[in-house]
Parts: C-alpha cells; structure tokens; sequence
C-alpha cells in the first residue's frame, strides 16, 4: 500500500469515517482533483468526468457493500496509477 493511496483515500473521506462512497468519491475528485493533481497526489488524467469516477469506485468495490475500505481503494488506485 502506498503513501500516494493513503493521501488519497484521506482527501476523499469527506466524513472521516473511514470508508468512501460512491458519491464521496464523485464529488472529492471533481472538487478536489484538480488540486490533487497539481500537488502531485494524483496523476492529471487520474482527474476524469462522473462516470469515470463511478467506474473507479465499481472496480475497487470488491465485496459489492457499496461502501469503500482503504484496502479496497488501494488495491485499485495503486495498479491503475502505477504505485506499486
């Protein structure tokens, strides 16, 4: 598991439970992306539109409980944005 992940999976918990869903993720990367990516925490073409957030959130969503664990997230976010 990476840093990266982890200081991602942060800025996307926008209620600090520990978990993401579906439309925390969608609303955290289009108002967060742009800055994620300029500080370098997300790859520029990691910010995309609605349906490529849902998508993300689909692939990492292993057990279907429509809720997010980091190990989840990172399994994903790590191989698709070449962190590990």
């Amino acid at each position: 598991m990476s840093d990266k992940a982890r200081r991602l999976f942060e800025a996307l918990d926008l209620d600090g439970d520990g978990l993401l869903s579906r439309e925390e993720v969608i609303v955290a990367l289009r108002a967060k992306g742009p800055s994620l990516a300029a500080a370098g925490v997300i790859p520029s073409w990691g910010v995309q539109d609605t349906d490529a957030s849902s998508a993300l959130f689909d692939a990492a969503d292993q057990n279907g409980d429509a809720v997010l664990s980091f190990e989840e997230f990172t399994a994903v976010v790590d191989r698709r944005f070449g962190w590990n």
